[in-house]
């Protein structure tokens, strides 16, 4: 079959693609980033080596022998490629309509929640896989040991089991096309929906699931939850004890069996907590459970750390909601004697609907000796909301008395985080669907070796700097 992914880049799109391409299928794909020229990304090259052809977003792609056009919720319906489909007859998808028929055909454990279901899909998949269950993942992030034991990209695996792990998006509804052997879901907080919206979203979901485990201590959650098992940081079905957390990661028990996990911050025991319980509901004992957790190695750009120097450390993070980044930002307070974050946002939709709910995370986790620089909205393309600014949020927290910076282009903002920072000082880079803030990262590690005199508005990325937005 020739299936042709509109949006190929996007985290799980190309995991789709990859599974298909791994399974004998004739694969192309678009991409808006590529139209504009961005040509050389890492992601590009591995799909390249999987025999995916790739091309720009202009209906280039789609010819006669296409038989199936698969797009995502950023794609729009006057889009060059849902144009050539409708020309030419083919079928067309949404991705999680292509999602659903494999968690039909697999016994899938379906991870949801608004925060943290990247990791927590990655924890179920290691302890499985280490257990020796071989199941499969298709996820929205790297897994770091399927990149270093397997050689793949890491946001997709095909192993030789039935079971299939998967991340459960909520954020277009489409979280309750899926009918999962179990449901795990993590935490609702407001995020691209209202909480009554996402709320009957997650119950329809977890009425689809053969078997549910639901954060018993969110209380968003337990209105719905029914009957499903629970777990939570102080009570429920499954709870860690004795917790000792540092800089680094977490000791903590679990019913009697000790666990150690590597990822800093309380927001990663919750989801190792849920990650166990469900592999026990899986058939895996808490030991096993326990080895595998020791060895997790985490996820790309999951607090993920790009080097120090001076005493200085610089960490990626993909935080992007105000429930992500608090907990984030709380982490980080364990690494680090003051943390000076840079924030980028990843929808000018997030900023409209949530700009309170960032005034007031920040506010509570930027400490009185910390520094938040604020940059425009990441845009790629599409279609952009009339008059929405990031500095709405900057203007809100310097209300508040939080020390906060911003510019419209983050090249100018070089200079003065490096100058900031000072010995024992963490530096947080935060933000998501950028695919160059890692490197934005890595310039500000650099930065800190060889202050630069000028910042170089020209490197910012596909037009975000002054202006991208509509006013």
């Amino acid at each position: 079959m020739k299936i042709h992914f509109v949006g190929i880049g996007g985290v799980g799109m190309s995991a789709l693609a990859q599974l298909h391409a791994m399974s004998g299928d004739t694969v192309t794909g678009s991409d808006r980033l590529i139209s504009k020229g961005y040509t050389d990304l890492a992601l590009w090259t591995y799909l390249k080596n999987l025999g995916i052809s790739l091309f720009a977003q202009d209906g280039s792609g789609i010819d006669e022998k296409t038989e199936l056009v698969v797009l995502s919720s950023a794609i729009e319906d006057d889009n060059p490629e849902i144009k050539k489909a409708k020309q030419l007859g083919i079928q067309i998808m949404h991705r999680s309509e292509l999602l659903a028929k494999h968690v039909a055909t697999h016994k899938t454990v379906a991870v949801s929640g608004t925060s943290g279901k990247s990791t927590t899909t990655a924890m179920v998949y290691d302890i499985l896989a280490f257990a020796g269950l071989s199941p499969s993942v298709i996820t929205g992030a790297a897994i770091l040991s399927l990149q270093k034991e397997q050689g793949v990209f890491g946001n997709v695996y095909k192993g030789e089991s039935d079971i299939l792990v998967i991340e459960a998006d909520e954020s277009d509804g489409s979280i309750v096309k899926y009918h999962p052997y179990l449901g795990l879901c993590l935490n609702l907080r407001k995020d691209h929906k209202e909480i009554n919206i996402l709320q009957d979203y997650f119950h329809t979901f977890i009425s689809h699931c053969k078997h549910a485990i639901v954060n018993g201590e969110e209380p968003n959650l337990t209105a719905i939850s029914g009957k499903a098992k629970t777990f939570g940081l102080t009570g429920g079905d499954f709870h860690p004890t004795a917790i000792k957390a540092d800089g680094f990661g977490s000791d903590f028990t679990i019913q009697g069996q000790e666990f150690r996990l590597h990822l800093p911050g309380l927001h990663n025991v919750a989801n190792a907590v849920a990650a166990v319980a469900a592999a026990v509901e899986m058939g895996v004992d808490l030991e096993t459970c326990a080895k595998a957790l020791n060895k997790f190695t985490g996820i790309a750009r999951r607090f993920a750390s790009v080097g120090s120097y001076n005493k200085i450390e610089v960490i990626d993070d993909f935080a992007h909601n105000p429930h992500k980044l608090g907990a984030t930002i709380e982490a980080a307070h364990l690494r680090g004697q003051r943390v000076l974050a840079f924030y980028q946002p990843h929808a000018f939709t997030s900023i409209k609907m949530l700009a309170a709910d960032f005034v007031d995370s920040f506010a509570k986790h930027i400490g009185p000796n910390d520094h938040l620089w604020l940059t425009e909205v990441y845009y790629p393309g599409g279609t952009v909301p009339q008059g929405v600014s990031c500095q709405t949020v900057y203007e809100g927290l310097k209300a508040r008395g939080v020390n906060v910076s911003y510019d419209s282009c983050r090249e100018r903002q070089l200079a003065d985080i490096a100058a900031c920072a000072q010995p024992g000082d963490v530096i947080l880079v935060l933000g998501a669907r950028d695919p160059t803030l890692t490197d934005f990262a890595r310039k500000i590690l650099a930065a800190l070796k060889e202050p630069a005199a000028t910042a170089d508005c020209a490197h910012c990325l596909l037009g975000n700097c002054c202006m991208a937005y509509k006013k």
